[in-house]
């Protein structure tokens, strides 16, 4: 494939960075959930009836080996089994892929190999089997610790047993994490604050905050278009992110990340390699990835229904639809969007070895000056907290 057409950019300028970097991960979209979420947009899918996993597991495995032949030589240092909710999997189908992806590429003996689960679906023989298969970290849907929001969210579990789930991962894995949703409808300050107290109390070095979003094909959507659901204003929002990114630093767990907040040494490191610009292999139904091939990043996507790549990868290897070469102004653009989430900033040279131009200074003086924007002592640049809330508007500045 050739890039697309239209960069603003002349051919001449060569980019320093087009090869593969040190930064290699494998995500696993396992796309099935016992029931949808009236929030959620992710690529899940509700089957009910007969399913034959083996078949389904085997696909992953080709995908994995075809995949492999495009990238070979890589060193795997995170594999992420996301969805969808990976803790349907049997422990048999997760050690299977685990296999498949050490088979076709060298894994670290120390990487980072993380299982996503809902508390529904947490067993401690079952989470057992996750360790023997590999895994050695575990994120929980938990969502809420209040009955009624757990409810209007559309989650399955009780308190209790988010509560019980927790305990359990955290008895069987050395790290584990889990997941809380704020700025809901009808929320306030003070029911965040004592909620997120107790889920600093029941973490264990890492813990993802979300603040609520209305995403287009969700219910919620529906029902917000219909004006039958009331989101917290900027203001509020604003005042419900600056509390929270208080009371995780009291306790410990500072934000590395806008969303993402950890004991130092205790962070995701697949997630890092996302926010890094790193390199990723997408495997499964509706998965994205980002490869390097033949000095070009791809940007490749899955085909979304489960029973439809399926299809494709038994007839074809692989269940791509998207492969897509990046222009260096877009990958540029992909490097900012990603690296200022991070509390460590970006690196203005790199952005030039990605791109191929340099981060308008006039356009970094006036971002600095709003208070947005400041430049660490290593010489990165880094969105300020009072500019994390308007992160969309600093990221297009800079991009501009």
């Amino acid at each position: 494939m050739t890039p697309k057409s239209g960069s603003r950019f002349s051919d001449t300028v060569m980019p320093r960075e087009n090869s593969p970097n040190d930064m290699f991960g494998v995500y696993v979209h396992w796309p099935f959930c016992a029931a949808k979420c009236p929030y959620c947009d992710f690529n899940s899918h509700v089957h009910r009836g007969p399913f034959d996993e083996d078949g389904f597991v085997a696909a992953y495995e080709r995908e994995i080996a075809s995949t492999a032949a495009l990238v070979p030589g890589r060193v795997v240092q995170s594999i992420f089994f996301g969805g969808g909710t990976p803790s349907l999997m049997s422990p048999v189908a997760v050690e299977r892929i685990i296999d498949a992806i050490t088979r076709h590429w060298t894994v670290q003996s120390n990487a980072e190999i993380t299982l996503e689960a809902n508390p529904t679906s947490v067993e401690v023989d079952r989470f057992r089997g996750y360790r023997t298969a590999g895994v050695n970290r575990v994120s929980l849907g938990v969502q809420s610790l209040r009955p009624g929001p757990l409810a209007e969210l559309g989650r399955r579990h009780t308190v209790d047993e988010a509560v019980a789930a927790v305990r359990i991962a955290q008895s069987v894995f050395d790290r584990s994490s889990f997941d809380l949703i704020y700025a809901r409808p009808g929320q306030t300050l003070e029911d965040w604050e004592d909620e997120l107290k107790e889920g600093l109390w029941l973490a264990r070095g890492h813990i993802s905050l979300y603040q609520l979003t209305i995403e287009q094909g969700t219910r919620y959507f529906d029902l917000h278009q219909a004006g039958k659901l009331k989101m917290p204003d900027e203001d509020l929002a604003a005042d419900f992110y600056e509390l929270t990114q208080d009371l995780t630093a009291e306790a410990g767990m500072p934000a590395y990340e806008i969303s993402n907040h950890a004991v130092p040494g205790q962070e995701s490191r697949h997630n890092l390699l996302y926010w890094r610009y790193g390199e990723y292999a997408g495997i499964g139904p509706g998965a994205h990835g980002r490869l390097m091939i033949n000095n070009q990043r791809h940007a490749t996507a899955a085909e979304k229904l489960p029973f439809e790549w399926q299809k494709r990868v038994n007839s074809r290897g692989h269940g791509l639809v998207t492969d897509d070469v990046l222009t260096w102004e877009e990958q540029g653009d992909e490097f900012l969007v990603m690296g200022l989430r991070l509390k460590e900033g970006i690196s203005p040279a790199r952005f030039t070895a990605i791109s191929g131009r340099q981060i308008s200074p006039v356009q970094i003086a006036a971002l600095k000056g709003y208070g947005f924007l400041e430049t660490l002592p290593n010489g990165n640049l880094r969105v300020t907290d009072k500019g994390f809330p308007v992160l969309d508007a600093v990221v297009a500045d800079l991009a501009a």
